[in-house]
């Protein structure tokens, strides 16, 4: 068993946003959730972000013991959902989709690929410095699924190291590249490089697709549970425009967006 608001400041953004490279999933198939009942609530308090000093990695609460090694969702019963992004394309509509979060006191989790760290070094410092979490999404975001051992584990090690240059630690968590799922040689070659948890998802936007802001709203929503763990791509002008129509929805519902880690320890 696995654990596991703002409408117009982004629109304008999302006619200059460039679509960034994101694949889509080679392993797993996409599932459909059913929605919530929609009873308006007010979600629970934020609680207070840590300053994280220039250099230093976040200290992050220990997670609860049991947690399998691929996590597709938190606890159903809370308000909690972890909205994750691909982090990698145009640094621009990355900074408006934060500052949007930001506005709406969400967090979100964010897995940088490393070629995208090696353009937009910034970029790390920003989500950290936001309360945001950031973890590893492989070097060059190739199918790591099908590759031999030995390149595999390049494609971890080689964006572990940039985090960890660029932030003083790997981030918590890894997911894998244009895969839903690791296959097992896949996840035991994280848990080498020192990631215990493979974070999938129980929720895909599709945003990747590029299906335009309401096709991304309406796929999300009619899927997100209490405990959801969604996959988001940075770099789509499409899930810029819908980001503050999903997290209004959220919010109608009782539910708000925090990291991962929030998720699994509240």
């Amino acid at each position: 068993m696995t654990f596991l608001h703002r409408r117009t400041v982004l629109r304008a953004a999302a006619g200059g946003a460039l679509a960034g490279a994101a694949g889509a999933g080679v392993s797993g198939c996409h599932e459909d959730g059913t929605p919530p009942h929609a009873q308006p609530s007010r979600p629970p308090a934020a609680k207070p972000r840590v300053s994280v000093p220039p250099g230093a990695p976040p200290v992050l609460p220990r997670l609860p013991a049991g947690l399998p090694a691929q996590i597709e969702h938190g606890p159903r019963q809370g308000h909690g959902v972890a909205l994750t992004f691909h982090g990698r394309g145009d640094a621009k509509s990355a900074l408006a989709l934060l500052s949007e979060v930001e506005r709406a006191g969400a967090r979100v989790t964010v897995l940088a690929v490393g070629d995208w760290l090696d353009a937009q070094p910034q970029m790390a410092r920003r989500v950290l410095d936001g309360g945001h979490e950031l973890g590893n999404h492989t070097m060059r975001h190739l199918s790591i699924c099908s590759m031999g051992a030995k390149a595999a584990y390049a494609e971890i090690t080689e964006c572990a190291d940039r985090l960890r240059r660029l932030t003083g630690g790997i981030g918590r968590w890894f997911r894998p590249s244009r895969a839903r799922r690791a296959t097992d040689q896949v996840a035991q070659l994280a848990r080498k490089a020192g990631y215990p948890h493979v974070l999938s998802y129980d929720v895909d936007s599709l945003d990747f697709t590029d299906p335009g802001a309401e096709a991304v709203r309406r796929t999300v929503l009619n899927a997100v549970r209490p405990g959801s763990v969604v996959s988001l791509h940075f770099g789509h002008p499409g899930t810029v425009a819908a980001l503050p129509a999903i997290l209004d929805g959220l919010h109608r519902r009782g539910l708000r967006a925090v990291t991962t880690t929030e998720l699994l320890t509240r």
